[in-house]
């Protein structure tokens, strides 16, 4: 088998992903997939919010990041979603065609979009509620702060601070992570930061977003996404929040606003696809923030950022040029999923190209391989994440709380009706089948039982296995 299998993958920025000045040159020119785009979302966004991004990025002297994110922080995400989807528009209009696209954190509503899941004016008014449901529920004024360190150090200083609302948001790479969290709590987390010889950035975001502090955001956008409809994919679109790829069968509205609450795992998503075959990245927006985090953590990947220079066309070129590479045409949809996530092993779909094609072939058997991989019994701490995520997400609270010891009713009141619905969640999730009926859930009293639980259930394979049900 060919491991090299060079498949390209879009990767769709997020949060600070602006540049001012970018595809101006090419607005002022009237090129179609520019004017279309934000044509589209200038319309939704002046019914919805009162605002227009076009008239704001495409003036003379545009703002910078700052100046954005001080006055028009709501013009901010919607210039970033736009520029990410007129990116793409002129890339696949000039012949690219890339295998997998992937988003960071608001990225992925333009990867989704850009992947067939909604129509553009539809995902722009998701946006637009995203918006407006976050901006009410935030009445403390949350932040994010970059961290020149790996997660665990960051870890052991958010434990040092001790706030509740402090978290862990995104993990980037192995010298970079991000904190969300209250102002006060993110000034704290930055004085001593710097303190300990950290470097510590704030960062262009105007909440604290992969943060319980927006649950209550996370359930009322849920409910006003249920009504936008969605469409299937053309593009497989590779989740690091959920750790898999996005499915047709999936409930785009629950899973978008899981974001709110969610952290982001993007330096395992990119070790995941990289070990399914992917080597080329192209950056569809602004600047070079992503194909930069790819370069640091897959040395001798290919990277292009079309909008990171001075000459946006020459840029865009050399995207164009990367996507079209034969291998990245096989249709194909991985069976990847990074380590330590919730959700049952993604089922493989073989690539639709000509039989006896050698890249169909490489395509197939990369996906056996995976899928292979992701079949086997997983280790107890792997176990134990997926778990935990599931926990966390069922019960809104975060995922630190879940330690092996902690009493699931006593410590954290999940009564005996939410702990035999979570078991059978398990047993749904990970092929256990349904919980035995004699089962007690006195006898799962801890999370760490739980999880033993599960792991006897995947390791001998038994669909209803478990400690003695009486």
């Amino acid at each position: 088998m060919n491991r090299d299998l060079d498949l390209t993958v879009a990767l769709f920025p997020g949060q600070g992903a602006y540049r001012a000045g970018a595809l101006a040159a090419l607005w002022e020119r009237g090129a179609d997939a520019v004017r279309d785009t934000f044509e589209v979302v200038d319309e939704v966004a002046k019914e919805r919010l009162g605002q227009e991004v076009s008239s704001v990025l495409f003036q003379p002297s545009p703002p910078s990041p700052a100046m954005l994110l001080q006055q028009a922080p709501d013009t901010l995400q919607l210039a970033i979603f736009a520029t990410s989807v007129a990116t793409h528009r002129l890339l696949t209009g000039s012949g690219a065609r890339p295998s997998v696209h992937m988003g960071h954190s608001l990225g992925e509503v333009a990867a989704l979009t850009c992947a067939g899941a909604y129509e553009l004016a539809d995902a722009t008014a998701v946006l637009c509620e995203r918006i407006s449901v976050v901006r009410a529920h935030d009445r403390r004024g949350g932040s994010m702060l970059a961290l020149r360190c790996n997660r665990e150090r960051a870890e052991r200083l958010v434990a040092l601070i001790d706030h509740a609302s402090l978290v862990v948001a995104v993990d980037n790479a192995t010298d970079q992570t991000v904190l969300s969290g209250p102002a006060d709590a993110i000034g704290t987390a930055e004085a001593i930061a710097r303190q300990l010889g950290i470097t510590a950035t704030p960062l262009r975001s105007p909440h604290p977003f992969h943060n319980p502090l927006l649950a209550g955001a996370r359930r009322e956008l849920a409910a006003r996404l249920a009504a936008f409809e969605r469409r299937d994919t053309t593009v497989p679109v590779y989740s690091p929040i959920l750790g898999r790829f996005y499915r047709d069968g999936d409930d785009l509205a629950e899973l978008l606003a899981l974001h709110l609450v969610t952290p982001v795992d993007f330096r395992t998503a990119l070790t995941a696809l990289h070990g399914a075959g992917a080597r080329t990245f192209v950056e569809a927006g602004a600047g070079r923030v992503l194909t930069s985090l790819a370069e640091a953590a897959l040395p001798g990947v290919h990277t292009v950022a079309p909008l990171a220079g001075r000459d946006d066309e020459a840029g865009l070129a050399a995207g164009v040029d990367a996507l079209r590479d034969p291998l990245s045409r096989a249709t194909a949809i991985l069976p990847v999923r990074a380590p330590a996530v919730a959700d049952a092993p993604v089922t493989a779909v073989a690539a639709t190209v000509a039989e006896g094609d050698p890249v169909a072939e490489n395509v197939v058997q990369a996906g056996q391989a995976a899928q292979g991989a992701a079949s086997a019994p997983a280790d107890r701490d792997e176990l134990a994440d997926r778990v935990r995520a599931l926990y966390a997400e069922a019960m809104e609270y975060p995922q630190e709380v879940f330690t092996d010891d902690v009493l699931l009713e006593a410590d954290l009141g999940v009564d005996s009706v939410k702990q035999t619905e979570l078991l059978s969640r398990l047993g749904d999730r990970f092929g256990l089948g349904a919980p035995p009926s004699g089962l007690r859930v006195a006898d799962y009293d801890t999370f760490g039982k739980v999880v033993d639980f599960v792991a006897s259930g995947v390791t001998s394979g038994a669909r209803t296995q478990g400690p003695a049900a009486r």
